[in-house]
């Protein structure tokens, strides 16, 4: 059976023969296969073995500390993901060297460039941690697990605060007009709408903090944590974004052995190079379909790994960031925008009705409300002044109330 390895080198597979193979039989499949002593070796099926930075932190990963137990007790099995950690430098057999090709060449500016663009792993994130407000990431999980059943793809802005550590907050998620299939999504992106929405993170005291993205079911089938087109779409909204603690999110049905299915959330930064390659015109857009998805393609030669190549690694690209959780200051209940039903006006009605033992500024602090309510007023104004009270949880003016419960009762 195959295997697949990550560790901080990349994704990487071993090859065992038996298949009720021990934990001890699969660390040396990892020495004689990978070149990493088994005496070097930590193995985890927990991906925060990875995020683990001293030696105190990796003592936590106990799950494969026994030689002895069976690959299959832990729920591993052909296909499936073993995270590696280990002390030291690797021996990895470098590429073959032939100098007749070399001496007498001559090369252009644009070979000399390449040979100095080197694509080599870039360890810490900017952001130190990304924090989910509960409701905002609840609401959007459940629509791509119980309405789209994750057949198709689907996408959203995320926006929240930064701290001066770095922290990222995500306080809500703004679907935008999306076109999503099984492999892509197309994003039909309205400015008018963004400038409301815009507009209301600026009263909220936001901005736009990073890009969240499901990936399908057929999708976790396949050997890669992001596609070539989904790095290429990650880093193009990262550069947009001009943020350097920018996050992007992917969200994904993780099926088990026993066919039991959770929803997954994983958080990455696009490397700084990454980020570089793509504003200095390096990737390929038009990429043919019999490339493996797990590889970018570079318009000319790079130096991965001290060979020369147009295909690079994705994972090379991406830079893990931690996840948390937390209760914002906005509610998640009215219906939001941009989905499979268009949001009616009677919608308000409802919300307004069902909240009544709220405050009136409790009842509105909702960013999917303040966004329809935004289309009826002046987006320079009005729209970040309202949004301001829902920051400060002041007394909503009687006039932007009376307006709201005109609206209601008009539908």
């Amino acid at each position: 059976m195959m295997i697949r390895i990550r560790s901080r080198d990349g994704l990487e597979r071993v090859s065992i023969d038996n298949p009720r193979a021990t934990v001890a039989v699969l660390k040396s499949a990892i020495e004689s296969q990978l070149r990493v002593p088994v005496q070097a070796q930590i193995l985890s099926a927990n991906q925060n073995l990875l995020l683990a930075k001293t030696q105190a932190d990796l003592t936590f990963f106990t799950d494969m500390i026994d030689p002895n137990t069976g690959l299959a007790s832990l729920n591993i099995a052909h296909g499936s993901i073993v995270y590696l950690a280990y002390e030291g430098e690797r021996t990895v057999a470098g590429p073959a060297f032939h100098p007749s090709g070399s001496f007498g060449k001559k090369m252009t500016m644009d070979d000399l460039i390449a040979k100095q663009m080197r694509i080599t792993r870039q360890e810490n994130p900017h952001c130190e941690l990304v924090s989910f407000d509960r409701d905002a990431a609840n609401a959007f999980q459940h629509y791509v697990n119980d309405s789209l059943a994750f057949a198709v793809k689907r996408g959203g802005f995320m926006y929240g605060t930064v701290s001066e550590e770095g922290k990222v907050e995500v306080d809500f998620i703004y679907e935008l007009p999306q076109q999503g299939t099984e492999e892509n999504l197309i994003l039909l992106r309205d400015p008018d709408e963004e400038k409301l929405v815009e507009a209301i993170a600026l009263g909220l005291g936001m901005r736009k903090v990073g890009f969240i993205f499901t990936q399908t079911v057929s999708q976790d089938k396949k050997d890669y944590t992001m596609s070539n087109s989904e790095v290429l779409q990650a880093v193009e909204l990262q550069a947009e974004g001009d943020l350097k603690e920018w996050v992007t999110a992917v969200v994904k049905l993780e099926v088990n052995e026993d066919g039991v299915a959770a929803v997954h959330f994983e958080a990455f930064q696009m490397t700084d190079m990454c980020v570089r390659l793509f504003k200095e015109g390096w990737f390929e857009r038009d990429v043919q379909e019999e490339i493996d998805p797990k590889l970018s393609r570079m318009k000319k030669e790079v130096v991965v790994g001290g060979k020369d190549t147009k295909d690079v690694d994705n994972d090379f690209f991406l830079v893990v960031v931690k996840i948390a959780d937390h209760q914002g200051p906005l509610s998640s209940t009215f219906p939001i925008e941009n989905r499979n039903s268009p949001v009616m006006m009677r919608a308000l009605k409802t919300h307004l009705d069902r909240t009544k033992n709220l405050t009136f500024v409790k009842r509105i602090s909702d960013f999917h409300l303040l966004l329809l309510l935004a289309r009826f007023l002046d987006v320079n104004a009005d729209v970040p002044a309202l949004a301001g009270c829902v920051l400060a949880q002041a007394t909503v003016p009687e006039g932007y109330q009376l307006l709201i419960e005109s609206l209601a009762s008009a539908s």
